[in-house]
């Protein structure tokens, strides 16, 4: 398998190159890298099984959304390599998603190379995440909409806001909830302008993450979870207890660590 040579294809939008080749170290699994850099990690033999510290949290929030196995509707913005559609198949089979990519060619090479498990529905839609979720047909309602965009402090603007944050969450059924992933370097400076522009857009907010990650000093992953009643407090300790550990959750006041502005 590490003989293998990887599979390319060159994306006009952003003019880098996408790589998807077998991961030597997991049976079935195989890694998308754009640029040089490892994108995604897609495990075909166990769909169920992620990876990716961060794509782990958000797949313990979606199993909370609804009771476990029940067929769900989500809205994936940002799809990469699918690693949480294939998850959201395996683990609820019947559930309806749609995924939203940038790059034309980055999806067709994704489902080329990396096909789908069997009976998954999923829509794949090309273009911006906020065009696009304004072109969505207005009867549509999501259990989950995902939010997979932002990897650093320069997020797009018209993205990174909360009217845009207000679109998404209109797009909810009564017990949906929008999940965004920030990706952000030390001092938190993204993460701390997301949970302000959510704080305006739904009823309650929560942030999952490696708990070291609430000091400020790292750059990494955290997980807001804006929800349209008061954040369930059991959801607190059922993703604590999941992890990948240590793992924290704040919400309420204790979410006003993470202000707008850095202490």
């Amino acid at each position: 398998m590490a003989d293998t040579p990887p599979a390319a294809r060159f994306l006009r939008t952003t003019g880098q190159h996408a790589t998807i080749e077998p991961d030597a170290f997991t049976e079935g699994g195989f890694v998308l890298s754009i640029g040089g850099a490892e994108q995604s990690h897609v495990n075909l033999a166990d769909p169920s099984d992620i990876f990716y510290e961060y794509l782990r949290r958000i797949g313990h929030v979606v199993d909370l959304a609804a009771p476990w196995a029940e067929p769900i509707t989500a809205l994936h913005l940002g799809a990469g390599a699918l690693t949480l559609a294939r998850y959201i198949q395996a683990t609820r089979p019947g559930s309806v998603q749609y995924a939203v990519e940038l790059e034309r060619e980055l999806l067709d090479f994704v489902l080329q190379q990396l096909p789908l498990p069997e009976g998954t529905r999923l829509h794949p839609l090309i273009g911006d995440a906020r065009d696009a979720l304004a072109a969505l047909p207005p009867e549509l309602r999501f259990d989950v909409v995902i939010l997979d965009i932002f990897s650093g402090p320069d997020a797009p603007e018209h993205i990174a806001c909360t009217a845009f944050y207000c679109e998404a969450a209109a797009k909810l059924t009564p017990r949906g909830v929008l999940i965004v992933n920030v990706g952000d370097e030390p001092g938190l400076t993204l993460v701390r302008s997301q949970v302000a522009a959510l704080r305006r857009a739904v009823a309650d907010v929560s942030a999952f993450a490696e708990a070291g990650m609430f000091s400020g000093r790292y750059p990494g992953n955290i997980i807001l979870t804006g929800t349209q009643g008061p954040w369930p407090e059991a959801w607190t300790a059922a993703l604590t207890a999941r992890g990948p550990h240590p793992a924290k959750v704040l919400s309420g006041v204790g979410l006003d660590v993470l202000s707008d502005q850095p202490d």
